[in-house]
């Protein structure tokens, strides 16, 4: 008889935007008994589930599951990475970036469905200034954004947009010199991203092209743009068509050093901190085992629900042209716009 394989699950009750009440009855009827030793653990406070999840690894548990949003997912995962331990995802949180990269159900039971047949793959991770990320990490305008989506004390893809539209004609674009191994070049950009995996979350395809089996990552340069650009870039990020647009730089490497004037935000997989003026990314290949569904490819086109309000506000905006540019104050009612129709969604 097969000895069971140890797995541990690893819950935050706080995080995210679903309840986890229900979540150990549903391990218990969707997890094979006869397969698996099952144990559920919840975390106390910041940083107890990458603690937890490396006294797994360091006791040899086959699998550990992150039960909870983006930040528990990174926190577990970084505690694996080179490891023979797998990271499993049930995705509760508000973007799910990394769950929807590897086309995972966002449905619990079903997300628990997948883990119950065990299927593991090997996959790449960055580090940036030795902080591990798994989708995206960046500097300027996003990482300005993870800092007031940190603050706002509500989470969701509203709270995200409102943030984006509210301060992005605020933003002032930087000066950054970056360097790779084809040379250095300076770029003035609104933001700097650097992507293992495709997306930010709630299928905003910062790098449609991104995949985390090629040992590289993707670079975008995002140049500045005006008002009326911006639209079109909201379309095009959750259209998965970004690289087609003219305020677009994106190039693959495998490490790059980035130097900007002043020390500043980052972020990475959506958590800020501040850092020096100097950043470095890198990416570790097939650094982490994680639990996959053999149903699905890595990141497939799916349907966005804010894809039509975007379309619709950009299809419109031609009718006030003249008065957008004659006046800050229409924009923002253009934006404020936008959100009542993203709110009816």
């Amino acid at each position: 008889m097969n000895e069971k394989k140890r797995i541990t699950f690893i819950v935050n009750p706080i995080s995210g935007t679903h309840g986890k009440d229900a979540i150990p009855d549903m391990i218990a009827s969707e997890i094979d008994a006869q397969r698996f030793d099952v144990t559920i653990r919840l975390t106390e406070h910041a940083g107890h589930a990458a603690s937890i999840a490396r006294e797994c690894a360091d006791n040899g548990a086959d699998i550990v599951v992150a039960v909870g949003g983006d930040g528990t997912v990174n926190e577990v995962a970084r505690s694996l990475t080179h490891t023979d331990t797998a990271l499993g995802i049930v995705p509760c949180g508000s973007g799910n970036g990394l769950a929807r990269h590897l086309c995972l159900p966002l449905n619990p039971r079903k997300a628990l469905g997948v883990i119950n047949r065990g299927v593991v793959e090997s996959f790449d991770y960055g580090v940036i200034n030795g902080l591990p990320f798994f989708c995206t990490c960046g500097m300027g305008f996003d990482a300005f954004i993870s800092l007031k989506f940190a603050e706002a004390g509500k989470r969701g893809p509203l709270t995200y947009i409102e943030n984006v539209l509210k301060e992005g004609l605020k933003y002032k674009p930087e000066t950054y010199e970056v360097t790779d191994d084809t040379g250095a070049r300076s770029y003035k950009a609104f933001l700097i991203a650097c992507a293992n995996a495709s997306q930010y979350g709630n299928n905003a395809y910062i790098a449609p092209n991104a995949t985390m089996k090629d040992g590289m990552m993707d670079v975008i340069i995002m140049e500045p743009f005006t008002a009326l650009e911006a639209p079109q870039i909201s379309i095009d990020l959750m259209n998965k068509t970004l690289t087609n647009n003219s305020k677009i730089k994106t190039f693959k490497t495998r490490s790059i050093h980035i130097h900007r004037s002043q020390p500043g935000a980052i972020h990475y997989d959506g958590d800020p901190i501040m850092t020096s003026s100097d950043v470095d990314v890198h990416i570790e290949p097939a650094g982490i085992r994680i639990v996959t569904n053999p149903n699905a490819m890595e990141d497939p086109c799916q349907p966005n629900p804010f894809l039509n309000a975007f379309s619709d506000f950009f299809n419109n905006i031609n009718n006030v042209r003249e008065d957008i540019e004659k006046s800050g104050r229409r924009i923002q009612a253009m934006n404020k716009l936008m959100l009542r129709k993203l709110s009816k969604l």
